[in-house]
C-alpha cells in the first residue's frame, strides 16, 4: 500500500500553485494549517524535504520537484479516472465496436475517428475492417455496434453515407492497354483479374469476379492496388484509393465498352439505433458528417 494518500500530493501541488499555504488554502477550501499539515506527513513519510521557504513564501527543493512532477501523472490520471466513472454511471459505454468495409473512403474514416477521439478520449474504439458480408456478419452475430457496408443487412435499415466509384484499371504497360481499342468481356477473361476476398466466414460471396481465367484472391484493398500497380493483373479499385495512382499514370483506366465505372452506395447501420449509447451515436453523427464532406469534396474534383 503506498503511504501517501493522493489528497497529499494534491494539497502540495496547490500550494506549489498557488504559491504558498495561505493562498492554496483560499483556492481549495482547506485551512492553511491542514495543508501545512499534509506536506509535512507527505515529508516524514518519504523522509525528503519537497518544500523550503524563501522569505515568506515556499518553493520545491530540487528533490521536491521530481517527485511533484511525477505526482502530477497521478493527479491527472485519478482525475481522468473520475471523468471515466462518471461517464459510465450516466451510461457511456466502455468500447464501440466498428466494422467499415475497405471500400469506405479512408480519409472520412480518419477524420471521423479525431472528431470522436476530442470529445470521447477514454472510449475504446475496436475497428473491424471487412470486406462484403464481413461486416453484415458482425451485425447479425450482434458483434458490432455500427457497421458501413456496401450491402443491405435483412431486417436492419441503414443510413445512406457515400456512392463509392469503383473504375476498372489496370497498369499502362497491361497487355489490355496494348489491344489499343474498346475492350469488352471476351477481352477481359483471358486476363488475371485481382479480386478482395470476403472477409464473411460463413457467408462468403464472390463479387465482381467475370470468371476469368486467371484470379488472384487477395485478404485487403491496399493489397490489390499494389498488385494492379505492378502489372500483376487488372481490377475494379475505389476511385477514392487510386486518384494519385492515376494522376502519376502508375494506372489508366481501362477502355471498357460498358462497366467500366461500378457505383456503389455505401450505408451505416446500427445494432440497436435505440439502445445506442451517447458514444456510439457520437461516432455514427461523426461518420456522417465527414462521410457527407467527402461527398462534397469529389463532387467539387470531378467539376474541376
Amino acid at each position: 500500500m503506498s503511504r501517501v494518500t493522493l489528497a497529499q500530493w494534491q494539497m502540495l501541488a496547490a500550494v506549489v500553485d498557488h504559491g504558498g499555504f495561505a493562498r492554496a488554502a483560499e483556492a481549495i477550501h482547506k485551512s492553511p494549517s491542514t495543508l501545512n499539515h499534509a506536506v509535512h506527513k507527505l515529508e516524514e513519510l518519504l523522509g525528503v524535504q519537497v518544500l523550503e521557504p524563501v522569505g515568506r513564501q515556499v518553493r520545491l527543493t530540487e528533490a521536491g520537484e521530481l517527485l511533484l512532477r511525477r505526482a502530477r501523472q497521478l493527479i491527472e490520471s485519478a482525475a481522468a479516472l473520475e471523468d471515466v466513472a462518471g461517464r459510465l454511471a450516466e451510461g457511456l459505454e466502455a468500447e464501440v465496436v466498428l466494422a467499415v468495409d475497405q471500400v469506405f473512403p479512408t480519409d472520412a474514416l480518419a477524420r471521423a475517428l479525431d472528431d470522436f477521439s476530442e470529445a470521447y478520449p477514454y472510449v475504446r474504439v475496436q475497428l473491424h475492417e471487412t470486406v462484403l458480408n464481413g461486416g453484415i456478419e458482425m451485425l447479425y452475430d450482434g458483434s458490432a455496434d455500427l457497421v458501413i457496408s456496401g450491402l443491405s443487412a435483412q431486417g436492419f435499415l441503414g443510413e445512406p453515407l457515400v456512392s463509392v466509384r469503383f473504375l476498372a484499371v489496370a497498369h499502362p504497360d497491361h497487355p489490355l492497354h496494348g489491344l489499343e481499342r474498346e475492350l469488352d468481356l471476351r477481352d477481359l477473361i483471358q486476363h488475371r483479374q485481382l479480386v478482395v476476398r470476403d472477409s464473411a466466414l460463413r457467408q462468403s460471396m464472390d463479387a465482381g469476379w467475370l470468371k476469368a481465367e486467371q484470379r488472384w484472391t487477395v485478404s485487403h484493398l491496399e493489397t490489390s492496388v499494389d498488385m494492379v500497380k505492378r502489372g500483376l493483373g487488372f481490377a475494379w479499385l475505389p476511385e477514392t484509393r487510386i486518384h494519385a495512382a492515376l494522376a502519376a499514370g502508375e494506372l489508366r483506366r481501362l477502355p471498357l465498352a460498358a462497366g467500366g465505372i461500378r457505383e456503389i452506395p455505401v450505408q451505416l447501420i446500427h445494432r440497436d439505433r435505440d439502445r445506442a449509447g451517447p458514444a456510439t451515436r457520437a461516432l455514427a453523427e461523426a461518420l456522417i458528417r465527414e462521410a457527407a464532406g467527402c461527398s462534397r469534396e469529389d463532387s467539387a474534383a470531378s467539376n474541376g
